[in-house]
């Protein structure tokens, strides 16, 4: 069973058909919208700031996501995808964005909307993402414009695949009657 506690009284709070997988972590002062997905070994820890989650946002297997003390919250807006392994940290992620598998994105970071984090990409501390391009590398840079059917081919059908997915688990809820009470 999933790991779901509150911190100093702030329980997680998970909107309606999330599917948070049997060996995740969800703790502390997380809010998450409809339609997501919290997918193996992936760690969502609210113990020292907030979390804010959208609607439809996936967060594969093995990812992180945690925030600053007193500093930096996470905020993850709606149609997200986070790849495996990747680590979000006090940073604020858009609409329509993908994060690549393990990638890093650190403290005060923007990731603007209609982007894509390559894998294996690390956004240093205050990067900001132009919206529509792709950044890679180490440190990772703008490499290039990303175009209209990237953003559909890629970023559209990686989300819209794990509501897929999730549904395969539907008669497995994870998210317990009564988690964030």
């Amino acid at each position: 069973m999933a790991t779901i506690l509150p911190v100093l009284g702030k329980h997680p709070q998970f909107g309606d058909n999330c599917f948070i997988a049997p060996n995740a972590t969800v703790v502390g002062d997380v809010e998450m919208g409809d339609n997501c997905s919290v997918w193996f070994n992936t760690v969502i820890r609210g113990d020292v700031n907030s979390i804010r989650i959208g609607h439809t946002v996936n967060i594969q297997d093995g990812a992180v996501i945690h925030c600053t003390y007193q500093k930096n919250p996470t905020v993850i807006g709606n149609h997200v995808s986070i790849g495996h392994n990747a680590l979000v940290h006090g940073c604020t992620i858009h609409d329509d964005v993908l994060i690549g598998m393990g990638s890093i994105v650190m403290d005060k970071c923007e990731v603007h909307s209609n982007s894509i984090i390559a894998a294996g990409a690390v956004l240093l501390e205050g990067t900001v993402v132009e919206s529509g391009s792709i950044y890679a590398g180490v440190p990772a840079r703008k490499v290039k414009d990303i175009s209209k059917e990237l953003i559909h081919g890629e970023i559209d059908r990686i989300a819209n695949n794990y509501i897929k997915y999730a549904s395969w688990f539907s008669d497995y809820n994870e998210v317990p009657a009564d988690a964030g009470k």
